[in-house]
């Protein structure tokens, strides 16, 4: 059975974290742990808050082209949790309107002045293609 976005956002709501890899000055690859924010409905859209002095934020500058992997806990029976591979354009947000749109409380552990913390960026990464495996079904969507 092939996945719509609606059944995939729903499946992504329940893992917490992400690991969101960007490419370096030098090439390589850098990976991450990022709060996926299970809360918000997922469109084909990531937010994700960090802070400007990051390695992450200069790599998104050079080359916005990232990548978003999550993986899900297992399920009944030992079945495999559902793997999910994003491939996506990030855009770099300074705007403190947009932050507080996309501001939850579980934030404030590392920003405890809030959307007013110098130097927090938040990033919006939108999804050009979704690739997915649970253990017996797999699919790819384009968006």
């Amino acid at each position: 059975m092939k996945l719509i976005l609606k059944e995939l956002s729903k499946k992504m709501r329940a893992i917490d974290f992400t690991m969101l890899t960007t490419r370096t000055e030098g090439g390589a690859l850098a990976s991450r742990p990022m709060s996926n924010n299970g809360e918000v409905d997922y469109d084909g859209d990531s937010w994700f808050f960090t802070s400007d002095d990051t390695r992450m934020v200069a790599d998104i500058a050079a080359d916005p082209i990232v990548g978003l992997t999550l993986a899900g806990d297992k399920g009944l029976l030992g079945k495999p949790g559902i793997f999910i591979a994003i491939e996506a354009r990030a855009e770099l947000i300074r705007d403190k309107a947009q932050f507080a749109v996309h501001w939850t409380k579980g934030l404030d552990r590392w920003f405890p002045q809030g959307i007013d913390t110098p130097g927090l960026v938040l990033i919006k990464a939108h999804a050009s293609r979704i690739a997915y495996w649970d253990g017996e079904d797999q699919g790819d969507l384009n968006l």
